[in-house]
């Protein structure tokens, strides 16, 4: 069987994903729309899922929020970055 997890969430982005949407003060239905924009087809529920760590995030997945959230993708997937 494959472990799927790490630190028992299925991403490492979801929470800076959260925090970064949040400082931005973009709803996850605004951030949904603007992946979309981007041609990730993403709905709020799985925004959600991804950022209580339930979901596994693609890597095109992972650029478009870097995208769309202005940051590194770095910054994403590394919790030491400020």
């Amino acid at each position: 069987m494959k472990k799927l997890e790490y630190n028992g969430h299925r991403n490492i982005c979801g929470e800076r994903v959260r925090l970064e949407r949040l400082k931005k003060r973009i709803s996850q239905e605004r951030l949904a729309a603007r992946l979309q924009v981007r041609g990730v087809n993403m709905e709020q529920n799985a925004i959600s899922s991804i950022e209580r760590g339930d979901r596994l995030v693609t890597d095109y997945e992972l650029w478009a929020f870097a995208v769309v959230l202005e940051v590194p993708m770095e910054s994403l997937i590394n919790p030491e970055q400020p």
